[in-house]
């Protein structure tokens, strides 16, 4: 796949990469293909790995590799080639409405723990979380009631309400960290959530902390968000 450089600490050996689908993924100096420097706005191709770039090379590099007869032409008579964009530039840059966000929460970002996600992507979350619950809670309750357990345990309606609560456990937690990451935090701190009485209302408070309006260590300025 092509992307972009968006960041690389050559002191730490770590960076992001946009890709042309409009994801972003990480990568270390072991990705690399060959030692070279990575530059901010470089366009490089990699092998997508979850949320991880691998075989990482700069399109320049191999474009200087032989055989250089098999070298695309980046011309067509005196017309130059127009630059490729990724990321927030992309056409196929991803969408930014609340239910994109709750169904790449439960897809590509099931188990993504790095990176940053914005207030609006957290809450469009919550918020669909919260309805696909109350969906599940509704049909459990009406296949209790045709079987007649309503008097009893309603074994139906707790048995799904905990099978979707245990699946979405992973998904709520990443999308915890990336918030904390997202107001410069380390993902660490979600820890707080143990804490009696206290920890979900710490972490309320750090859901609605603004985002950084920078790049920091743990990515890019979330699309949408004007840096």
């Amino acid at each position: 796949m092509r992307g972009e450089v968006l960041h690389y600490d050559e002191d730490q050996g770590f960076g992001f990469i946009t890709g042309a689908d409009g994801n972003r993924y990480t990568f270390a100096r072991e990705d690399l293909r060959r030692e070279a420097s990575m530059a901010r706005g470089m366009v490089i191709e990699f092998q997508p790995a979850g949320g991880r770039a691998r075989d990482v090379i700069s399109i320049r590099a191999q474009a200087a590799s032989p055989p250089a007869a098999t070298a695309a032409p980046t011309q067509t008579g005196n017309a130059p080639v127009a630059p490729q964009h990724f990321g927030r530039f992309a056409e196929n840059a991803p969408a930014t409405d609340l239910w994109s966000y709750f169904r790449r929460g439960l897809t590509e970002n099931y188990f993504n723990f790095s990176g940053r996600v914005r207030r609006k992507e957290y809450w469009g979350f919550c918020l669909f979380w919260t309805i696909a619950l109350i969906g599940v809670v509704g049909v459990g309750l009406f296949i209790d009631d045709a079987m007649g357990h309503l008097d009893e345990l309603p074994a139906v309606t707790v048995g799904l309400c905990g099978t979707f609560v245990l699946a979405t456990t992973p998904p709520w937690i990443g999308l915890n960290v990336r918030r904390l990451h997202d107001i410069g935090l380390t993902g660490w701190l979600f820890l707080v959530v143990f804490i009696p009485t206290i920890g979900w209302l710490i972490i309320l408070v750090f859901a609605l902390i603004p985002t950084q309006a920078r790049e920091n260590q743990w990515g890019p300025v979330p699309v949408g968000v004007r840096a």
